[in-house]
């Protein structure tokens, strides 16, 4: 809406993990003029520009692209709920009921703020999953069997092996680097809410973490929400929260600028690639460092690379803009939590983009039966209890 008040004229491409065709088709493209185009990875991007930058291309792939949202917003618009919504009353009466006088809550034990800074590739490759890697580019397969796949197997070879002598030149020469930072905070839930305190006193509220519900019937099951798994304040078991932010790609940027400004399309979306596996190898390698020594609550775990992927260790980490915890500005609290951008180098956009792209971050949940979820679907009396908590006026 604000590129077309401002009469924007460049096209639109659209893309991201949290993003999707039909979100594009029904909540995007219609409130703007010029072409907008839901690209699904990062390597669909040349084409797509390629498309649209070509005199003979560009009228027939705008019109197949009209022809196609149009489908798109037609199918959206017969789905049914696959269930009956109901009030935030009710779904707050169908909580997760957790027994807090049978757990006790384990304070970390190093507690306080930890920053690492360029963390060790050869650390971080150990526990990168190159499944989405494949994805990519396109190559359907779960690594290690799609190299040997009888269709795809000798390019998915080929694109890890170059892949591969990327990670040992980063390694090598440090040409980009893996920063992160991570905290522990005394905490404890009031509703939807998670009060973290400036102390183990508790006596005073540093910041408060707003969550949303969910809200539609079941027959079976709670209508999760994160605080859930934070021990209720009326409870009187003193609780904790973790925060964490991580990049694998400092300097990924203007490298891929580089190649890009050479004519090197190839490299420069392979570089991206590998910094965004770095990201999710760092994310996942800091939360075993936090479960098993950090905060120390698995001390004994074991678990394989191909466990982790299964997420079969105790405790999650939901990451802000995600399914358990879809609306964004609480990265920005997230941020000031951890000082990010000051002890890493990572920063976010007005629109709480994180930068460089290769990032994650997110909260840490410790109880057993912390899980992932999806929000979903969200009714207006939850959304304006939601902004009247988040001290939204209008």
């Amino acid at each position: 809406k604000e590129m077309e008040r401002q009469g924007f004229e460049l096209p639109l491409l659209i893309g991201g993990a949290t993003t999707s065709k039909a979100h594009t088709a029904v909540k995007i493209e219609q409130n703007y003029h010029a072409p907008v185009v839901y690209v699904s990875n990062a390597s669909r991007a040349v084409g797509v520009c390629s498309a649209l930058l070509s005199e003979t291309q560009r009228e027939d792939f705008i019109a197949r692209l009209d022809k196609e949202y149009e489908i798109v917003r037609d199918q959206h618009s017969r789905k049914k709920p696959r269930s009956a919504p109901i009030t935030l009353e009710q779904a707050r009466e169908n909580c997760a009921h957790i027994d807090w006088q049978a757990y006790q809550p384990l304070q970390p034990k190093s507690k306080g703020i930890h920053t690492i800074l360029d963390c060790s590739v050869a650390t971080l490759r150990q526990y990168i999953d190159w499944t989405p890697f494949f994805m990519t580019w396109s190559l359907s397969g779960k690594y290690p069997t799609i190299l040997r796949h009888e269709v795809v197997g000798e390019e998915a070879t080929k694109l890890f092996n170059e892949a591969n002598a990327l990670l040992d030149k980063i390694e090598q020469e440090g040409i980009i680097k893996a920063n992160g930072v991570c905290g522990f905070f005394p905490a404890n839930s009031v509703g939807d809410d998670i009060e973290v305190y400036t102390d183990e006193s508790r006596q005073h509220v540093l910041t408060r973490l707003h969550h949303l519900r969910q809200q539609t019937a079941k027959s079976k099951g709670a209508n999760y929400c994160l605080s859930d798994f934070i021990a209720p304040k009326s409870s009187q078991h003193p609780d904790w929260i973790g925060a964490f932010a991580v990049t694998g790609g400092i300097g990924e940027s203007e490298l891929a600028a580089q190649f890009k400004a050479q004519g090197d399309d190839y490299n420069a979306i392979l570089i991206q690639a590998v910094a965004d596996r770095l990201a999710e190898a760092f994310a996942e390698y800091l939360h075993q460092q936090v479960r098993t020594q950090l905060w120390g609550y698995s001390p004994n775990e074991d678990l394989s690379n191909d466990d982790l992927i299964r997420e079969k260790y105790q405790g999650i980490r939901p990451a802000p803009g995600y399914p358990a915890c879809p609306e964004h500005t609480e990265k920005g609290t997230l941020w000031q939590l951890l000082d990010v951008e000051e002890r890493t180098g990572m920063s976010l956009t007005e629109s709480y983009a994180m930068w460089p792209g290769a990032s994650v971050s997110g909260w840490y949940f410790s109880h057993p039966e912390a899980r992932y979820f999806a929000v979903a679907q969200i009714q207006q009396d939850q959304a304006l209890d939601y902004a009247n908590r988040k001290g939204w006026n209008e």
